[in-house]
C-alpha cells in the first residue's frame, strides 16, 4: 500500500505563507499585528497537528496489519540539506514516523527491523539481486542490465526491505541448541 501526500497540509502551508506575508506588512506594536501574529501561531499549531495525525494514521495502519515491519535507517538530517528535498522530507516526518512505529509495535508485540543505512534497497534488483549503481536520486523507473526486469524505484525498495526483514528474523527464529 502507498500513502499519498497530505493535500490538506499543502493547502495549509499555502495559507501560512499568505498569513505570514500579511503579518510582515503590519505596523509593529499595533493591535492588527497582534491579531495577525495570533492567526499565524494558530495556523502553525494546526499544521503541526495535521502532520502528527497523518503519522499516527500510517504508523497505526502498519502496526495493526503487519507482524514484521522493516524500515530503513535514513539520514534525515543529510536529506534535509538538499533544498529540493527538504520540504518533502520534513513533511513526511521520517524520524517521527520511526518513533511512532517503534512504540506502537512494542505495544502490539510486533517486530521492527531496521535496515542498515548503507543497505542498497532501491539499487538492488528484486528479481535477480544485481546491484545497479547507475540508479540516482531522480530516477523513478530503472531497468536491470542483468535480468532485463523493469522496476519502480519505491516498489523495488519495498520488496527488498521485506526480504531484508524476513532474512534478519530467520536468524533469530532458529531454535537454540544447548551445548552441555
Amino acid at each position: 500500500k502507498t500513502f499519498a501526500a497530505n493535500q490538506k497540509l499543502k493547502h495549509s502551508l499555502k495559507r501560512l505563507a499568505r498569513k505570514q506575508r500579511a503579518l510582515s506588512r503590519k505596523t509593529k506594536g499595533s493591535n492588527r499585528r497582534a491579531k495577525a501574529k495570533q492567526a499565524v501561531a494558530k495556523l502553525h499549531y494546526r499544521i503541526s497537528n495535521q502532520r502528527l495525525a497523518i503519522l499516527h494514521e500510517v504508523s497505526d495502519y502498519l502496526t495493526a496489519n503487519f507482524s514484521v515491519i522493516a524500515i530503513e535507517d535514513l539520514n534525515v538530517r543529510g536529506m534535509t540539506k538538499n533544498h529540493k528535498l527538504a520540504r518533502a522530507v520534513n513533511d513526511a516526518g521520517f524520524g517521527m514516523l520511526r518513533q511512532f512505529i517503534k512504540y506502537k509495535a512494542e505495544l502490539r508485540q510486533r517486530e521492527v527491523v531496521i535496515a542498515d543505512r548503507l543497505f542498497p534497497s532501491s539499487k538492488t534488483c528484486s528479481a535477480c539481486g544485481h546491484k545497479n549503481d547507475a540508479v540516482v536520486l531522480g530516477v523513478q523507473w530503472w531497468g536491470c542490465p542483468s535480468c532485463k526486469a523493469h522496476h519502480n524505484r519505491d516498489f523495488n525498495a519495498s520488496v527488498n526491505l521485506d526480504r531484508y526483514g524476513r532474512d534478519t528474523l530467520q536468524l533469530d527464529l532458529k531454535p537454540y541448541t544447548r551445548v552441555a
